[in-house]
């Protein structure tokens, strides 16, 4: 157990967390939202620090980070907990662990032996992914240092409510994220996920304001977040306030979790998106979760820079961060400390 960072000690033993969206205001003995950070005598405290539940290597692509490193190992780490309870989560049975089946017994991974695997395993990153890495911050925060000192990249797979606090203070070692920006509407994000939209465009804001290299997932879900005008509202956005350079993954819903009842994702609804995304100005779009290829091809003369096929990737055309045919600039990192 160690003490949290980014916190403010009040008056009667309370604490208030600054380090994502909800700001909780948490009582002696008691949790915030996330279940995974705890007031104790009136010191907060991270309850998954060196809880590693799961670490694996992952194509970097499965992020999805299309932009950044391709085809290469990301090296994914991940502990309990998560400040939303999304009613679609992919990653329940650990996210939504501290809520749903009480505390895992989890063998503790130092941050030094977490860079060292990485290392082991050849990945060129370590991607604090599967369950919401805001959460456990100081952990992934203390990594993130070693990581940079071994030659690896640090990159967050996030649902983007954090606080521009955590963003400050952790931007310096983080290279990379892909943020789930899950519909337009507050109503949506209140009804199934438990949190709001605007801290979420406040953080896509900040990211790409602090240089840190930035993609856009959105999963699609029907009679979510599918209407055409919920969309292209979307799709402006990120054409509009992270720039038409900024890749966006529109992700294909399965059933699953307390969504188990509603149906698969149209490839109609996919390709409707697809054709808003471009018609936005957006330069780099891709369709994710369905069956096909999801190449990068050059904005200005069309020439195909990398083909994918599943997370098989193959560069074409792309020299040296440009197009192979006309020497047009492709936004991303190709080589680490590019």
């Amino acid at each position: 157990m160690k003490e949290a960072l980014l916190y403010q000690k009040l008056e009667d033993g309370l604490v208030r967390c600054n380090l994502c969206g909800h700001h909780c205001v948490i009582k002696p003995g008691e949790s915030g939202v996330c279940q995974v950070r705890q007031n104790r005598g009136g010191t907060l405290y991270t309850l998954v620090y060196g809880s590693a539940i799961s670490q694996q290597v992952d194509p970097i692509e499965k992020k999805p980070l299309y932009h950044f490193l391709p085809g290469s190992k990301a090296f994914s780490v991940a502990t309990v907990g998560c400040n939303m309870q999304c009613k679609w989560c992919q990653n329940w049975q650990i996210a939504q662990a501290p809520r749903t089946s009480g505390w895992r017994n989890v063998p503790y991974t130092s941050p030094q032996v977490l860079a060292e695997n990485a290392l082991i395993s050849g990945s060129q990153s370590i991607a604090y992914t599967y369950t919401e890495p805001t959460v456990f911050f100081e952990y992934a925060y203390d990594t993130a240092q070693l990581a940079h000192q071994a030659g690896l990249a640090n990159l967050f797979i996030t649902n983007g409510y954090m606080t521009g606090e955590m963003l400050d203070f952790f931007h310096p070692w983080l290279d990379a994220a892909n943020v789930d920006l899950k519909a337009f509407r507050q109503r949506t994000y209140a009804r199934y996920t438990g949190a709001g939209l605007q801290t979420v465009l406040d953080s896509l804001k900040k990211i790409k304001s602090l240089g840190i290299w930035l993609e856009v997932t959105s999963l699609l879900i029907p009679g979510v977040n599918d209407d055409p005008v919920e969309v292209t509202e979307m799709a402006e956005f990120v054409a509009r306030e992270l720039g038409s350079d900024t890749p966006w993954h529109i992700s294909r819903f399965f059933p699953h979790y307390q969504m188990a009842d509603t149906p698969p994702t149209p490839p109609k609804t996919l390709q409707m998106a697809y054709e808003t995304g471009k018609n936005a100005g957006l330069e780099y779009v891709y369709l994710g979760n369905i069956a096909g290829e999801s190449n990068t091809c050059c904005p200005n003369c069309g020439e195909l820079l990398i083909r994918r096929s599943g997370y098989h990737t193959r560069m074409v055309h792309l020299r040296d961060g440009k197009c192979g045919a006309c020497q047009h600039p492709i936004p991303g990192v190709w080589k680490f400390g590019d």
